[in-house]
């Protein structure tokens, strides 16, 4: 019998030990780094008019045609010009309560790369026919080298942060076990809206604010 005991005592799994874990600290930091945009891109439409859908298309697109070859005249050749949406439809005329007629309208963004020429892309697209300028939005080329020194300023904030909340407990910040990141570039927009004509009269003035970099980082650390 005591034979058969050990035999069964040898053949039991066995029980698993319990790891002890210590307690963890959970804190965020973000990090913001402010700089000069070197890109502006202008938001602009073409809309037109007609009695039929193929008109109102036709007519729209000789004065879209019309108003990229004026801003790359004006901007240079190799100026970034692409269509963001178009649109064909009936116009709902509200004095005669029914469909009068069509209305097609070409969205167009223009990229520079010199921030001196917004105020002329904004002027050169109302002369030429543009129907509405939508906007302005400065941005950056190539925001890698800011983002990478916004997320150090988050790391740093977050771990501050973690030891601030470890010392009110009574404990020292031990090893950051995990650590988790996320970013995004913050424009500076300016809501420019004008109508075709506009470009005539004085240069639209256009002065460019700083860009903010945003990083956000949470880290988790162990307490001991």
């Amino acid at each position: 019998m005591r034979t058969l005991l050990i035999a069964l005592l040898l053949t039991l799994p066995a029980m698993p030990q319990v790891v002890q874990r210590r307690p963890v600290v959970r804190a965020s930091g973000e990090g913001i780094v402010s700089v000069r945009p070197d890109q502006v891109k202008v938001r602009l439409s073409v809309t037109t008019n007609a009695n039929t859908a193929a008109e109102a298309a036709d007519l729209n697109a000789s004065e879209t045609t019309k108003v990229m070859a004026a801003l790359r005249q004006a901007l240079g050749a190799n100026t970034e010009i692409r269509t963001t949406g178009y649109s064909l439809g009936q116009r709902y005329n509200p004095d005669l309560r029914r469909n009068d007629g069509f209305t097609a309208t070409n969205s167009i963004e223009v990229t520079v790369n010199d921030l001196s020429l917004a105020g002329r892309a904004i002027d050169t697209a109302a002369g030429a026919g543009a129907t509405t300028i939508g906007g302005i939005q400065f941005t950056l080329k190539d925001s890698a080298p800011s983002r990478a020194q916004a997320l150090r300023l988050a790391t740093m904030q977050a771990k501050a942060n973690a030891e601030a909340i470890a010392s009110g407990l009574g404990k020292t910040l031990g090893t950051v076990m995990v650590a988790q990141e996320g970013s995004s570039v913050s424009v500076t927009p300016i809501d420019i809206r004008t109508t075709a004509g506009l470009g005539a009269g004085a240069p639209t003035p256009v002065e460019a604010g700083n860009v903010d970099v945003r990083a956000y980082v949470a880290v988790e650390a162990e307490m001991q």
